[in-house]
């Protein structure tokens, strides 16, 4: 019996040296933000919950008719019904790696948020305070919006700017034509089929300017959403 006793007191002292340093880590892993409004959604396979504590590859989503909406310091991340996305950080900044649907950024200047999407890194502008979304049409399609300062779609180091009150639908061609037109730059753009080619990698981006007719309705709703009280039923 002392024998079993002693084997049973060396097995438990080898499994805390061993998951010590681990619960260490995950305990001193730095928190992204925390859970601000949830309806139908989900972090994890949990359900989500107003205040719970969100961290670097966290996966969040939203079921039909849901919303979620993330505090990340000053900035916030939103997802509208029947998204998905992985939230993840560096030195400087926060991310959230788009899976599917649609999913917002409202940023201040001091704490900028940015998007991962197939078609590049979507950032605001020069460290503007920015407030956009994109949602996600397919593989290879994505709608940018920005209803509020200037977004930039950084593709391998092209670089491509959603003005402030535009929307585009970018579409990634892996399979450029070659009688496709020379590369045009995206500012200043005014015209509702302007298009912009990027040759550099083994695909290119055609961003064609959408007209902004439902814009105006769709940039209350989800400013009702960001900023007011979580019990106005946003997303129910």
């Amino acid at each position: 019996m002392k024998t079993i006793a002693r084997i049973a007191l060396i097995a438990l002292v080898i499994t805390g040296l061993v998951g010590g340093p681990a619960f260490a880590g995950a305990a001193d892993e730095k928190p992204l933000g925390l859970v601000t409004q949830a309806t139908f959604a989900n972090l994890g396979d949990a359900k989500a919950m107003i205040g719970t504590t969100v961290y670097p590859g966290d996966t969040v989503a939203t079921d039909q008719g849901g919303l979620l909406r993330l505090k990340v310091g000053g900035s916030q991340i939103y997802l509208l019904s029947q998204s998905s996305a992985i939230l993840s950080s560096d030195t400087t900044k926060v991310s959230a790696k788009v899976l599917r649907g649609t999913v917002g950024i409202s940023t201040t200047a001091s704490e900028p948020v940015s998007l991962e999407l197939p078609e590049g890194i979507l950032r605001p502008a020069d460290g503007q305070p920015v407030y956009g979304q994109v949602m996600l049409l397919s593989a290879n399609e994505v709608v940018i919006t920005s209803y509020s300062g200037t977004l930039v779609l950084d593709d391998e180091g092209d670089l491509h700017t959603i003005p402030s009150g535009k929307s585009y639908k970018v579409t990634m061609d892996l399979e450029p034509s070659a009688s496709a037109p020379e590369p045009q730059e995206a500012e200043g753009a005014q015209t509702s089929n302007h298009r912009v080619r990027s040759a550099r990698h083994h695909h290119h981006l055609v961003l064609e300017a959408l007209i902004a007719g439902g814009m105006a309705v769709g940039a209350y709703f989800i400013y009702q959403c960001l900023t007011v009280s979580p019990s106005n039923g946003c997303g129910s």
